[in-house]
C-alpha cells in the first residue's frame, strides 16, 4: 500500500507547503487504485510545517506531492523517509492522477528566503 500526502487548500495543491490548510492523504493499492482518501489538519505551526513530518511518517506516508517549500521542510521530510516531489500545481485529483501515470517530476525549486513578520500573524515571502 502506497500512501501519498498532498498539501491542500480548497481541493488544490497549495503553492507553498507551509501555507496549506490541510493535507489530503491518499492510500493507493498495488494496481494504482485509490483505496482511501482522508484529510489531515495541517496544524497551527509556524510557516514551514516541518513538524508534520513525523505524523505523516507514523501514518505510513512515503510520498509528498507539493507545490514549493523551503529547504528545511524538504530536509525534514526526507529524513522521515518521505520522498518529496515539488512543483505540483492544480487540483489534488489531477496531480495525483498525473503521479500515478508517471508524469510528475520534482522541479527541485525551493523557497530560498523566508521573511517572518510577527506583528499580525506570519508573512512568508518566497523568491523563485
Amino acid at each position: 500500500m502506497l500512501k501519498i500526502a498532498l498539501p491542500s487548500k480548497d481541493n488544490q495543491i497549495d503553492s507553498h507547503f507551509g501555507h496549506c490548510d490541510y493535507f489530503t492523504v491518499v492510500s493507493i493499492d498495488e494496481n494504482k487504485n485509490i483505496v482511501s482518501k482522508e484529510v489531515l489538519d495541517s496544524g497551527n505551526t509556524c510557516g514551514c510545517k516541518s513538524g508534520i513530518a513525523s505524523t505523516l511518517r507514523e501514518q505510513g506516508v512515503t510520498v509528498m506531492l507539493a507545490g514549493n517549500m523551503g529547504q528545511g521542510a524538504y530536509n525534514t521530510l526526507v529524513k522521515n523517509n518521505i520522498q518529496v516531489i515539488r512543483g505540483c500545481v492544480g487540483k489534488v485529483e489531477d496531480v495525483l492522477n498525473a503521479y500515478l501515470k508517471g508524469t510528475v517530476t520534482d522541479s527541485k525549486i525551493e523557497c530560498e528566503e523566508h521573511n517572518h513578520h510577527h506583528e499580525n500573524g506570519h508573512d512568508h515571502n518566497c523568491k523563485h
